[in-house]
């Protein structure tokens, strides 16, 4: 029983479970699911009794006992949380936002909290918290890119197409690439999720990447053992790509295991072995999270959106991603209601991936039936950019016209950019540079001959064709 009085009210809380919803911000889906406090008063009483609790109560009381908690438990390093054991989620508040503690952090502190205590030392944090706390906390991940590093604003190109057309498809790769985007990643999220159809585009991307010698990686986004046959029958594949939950039960809904995941991993680093033998470490997964998806699934336990959120983060870590990707507004209306609830969200959701040492990004987006519109999508960009994302999306004029939603663009990298003297992958950087597409740091638009030049005598938009 956890207990707090305020207002000459005394406000009880059976378990940490109940204690964790009440605590939250305000958010649609916790409302629907009855796990949101009733009223402001009862929240502010929540907050207070959390604060008081000890780190040590998040082991000795799992809120849920699956597949998901056994494997982050198993990498979760216990003699490094010994040091933390004893302090309370308010002192451990304390603790993040002083400056005694990135260094803590950078030497091990990151594998010692649990995703659960992330999760309610986020509850305690205002917006500016989030961003200030977040931060000086540096993710660094490599592959034919590094991102992560201070300075550094990364994006994925998403050249989504409505029919999957090659051509479509690589005009807006091009697109991005000549907006100095696409150092995280070329990824596409596939209409047709078939083997053959995953074969054919990653293909078509590795042609694109050879043609122009961007040094980027690419990714298509369908069911990981989708994946794992198209590398079978050979396909060039970079990183391993699924979406996760924070639940063993939603992660049934979506057809995935600790042990296919664990085999995506190794079909890619096979993959890379036989496509790229540049060294250096080998961080072949991608992930994509978001709150409200084990909701959705009614996989939740009674557990709140951001605790679960969290989870879904410390579980793809176990992974050794080269990205995860929260995809904060694109749930919906039913989960997060308005720009509030999408802003608050995205800055919780990098805030409790950066605590547990997750390379954490985010598809800065909103569906068009929610209450929200491109200033707020531009307010959280601007946050989370100030807040040390690792990257972020860039699709063509922000609009997906596959998925039907709205994200950031080019466009928008490049101005957030400019804005905060942040610079794209150090390795991507040279090569915008050497191709002139890049030039002291600023954008230039290139002659017709320089553009043949860089896309070969061919052409892009023909490499690779059968």
């Amino acid at each position: 029983m956890y207990q707090a009085t305020i207002a000459n009210q005394r406000f009880r809380f059976p378990d940490l479970r109940a204690l964790m919803g009440a605590a939250g911000e305000r958010k649609a889906g916790d409302i629907g699911a009855g796990i949101a406090a009733r009223d402001e008063l009862q929240r502010a009483a929540a907050k207070l009794a959390l604060a008081e609790v000890r780190l040590s109560d998040f082991i000795d009381q799992p809120l849920i006992e699956d597949e998901v908690t056994a494997t982050i438990l198993a990498h979760h390093d216990r003699e490094a949380f010994a040091e933390i054991a004893a302090m309370t989620v308010g002192e451990l508040r304390e603790l993040v936002l002083s400056p005694a503690f990135p260094p803590l952090w950078r030497a091990g502190l990151s594998n010692a909290i649990t995703p659960e205590i992330a999760a309610a030392v986020a509850k305690l944090m205002s917006d500016k918290d989030l961003v200030l706390a977040a931060q000086p906390l540096r993710v660094v991940t490599r592959f034919r890119t590094t991102i992560g590093q201070p300075g550094v604003f990364a994006a994925r190109i998403q050249p989504n197409h409505p029919t999957d057309a090659v051509d479509g498809i690589l005009l807006s790769v091009l697109d991005g690439l000549l907006l100095g985007c696409g150092d995280a990643l070329i990824g596409v999220n596939p209409v047709d999720d078939s083997v053959g159809s995953i074969v054919s585009i990653l293909t078509q991307l590795r042609a694109m990447i050879e043609t122009t010698g961007a040094p980027t990686q690419s990714c298509v986004l369908g069911h990981v053992s989708s994946q794992i046959a198209a590398a079978e029958r050979g396909a060039p594949l970079d990183l391993i790509f699924q979406s996760i939950a924070g639940t063993e039960a939603a992660n049934a809904s979506f057809g995935v295991t600790a042990e296919l995941l664990a085999q995506g991993r190794e079909a890619a680093l096979a993959s890379r072995n036989q496509w790229d033998t540049s060294p250096g470490p080998h961080q072949v997964t991608y992930f994509e999270t978001g709150q409200g998806s084990a909701l959705s699934a009614g996989a939740h336990h009674g557990v709140d959106q951001l605790t679960l959120e969290s989870r879904a983060q410390a579980f793809g870590k176990c992974f050794d991603p080269f990205l995860i990707n929260s995809v904060v507004g694109f749930i919906g209306p039913e989960y997060l209601a308005d720009a509030p609830q999408i802003i608050r969200a995205g800055l919780e959701d990098h805030f409790v991936g950066k605590l547990q040492g997750v390379p954490i990004g985010c598809d800065v987006c909103f569906t068009n039936h929610v209450d929200a519109d491109q200033n707020s999508n531009d307010d959280l960009l601007m946050l989370l950019a100030v807040a040390g994302a690792n990257y972020v999306m860039a699709v063509a004029a922000g609009d997906d016209v596959m998925l039907g939603y709205q994200s950031t663009s080019g466009q928008d990298v490049q101005a957030i950019r400019r804005l905060l003297n942040l610079h794209p992958a150090p390795e991507f950087e040279r090569w915008l540079t050497e191709t002139g597409i890049w030039h002291d740091g600023e954008l230039r638009e290139l002659d017709a001959p320089t553009l043949a030049r860089m896309l070969g005598s061919t052409g892009a938009l023909t490499a690779g064709r059968s």
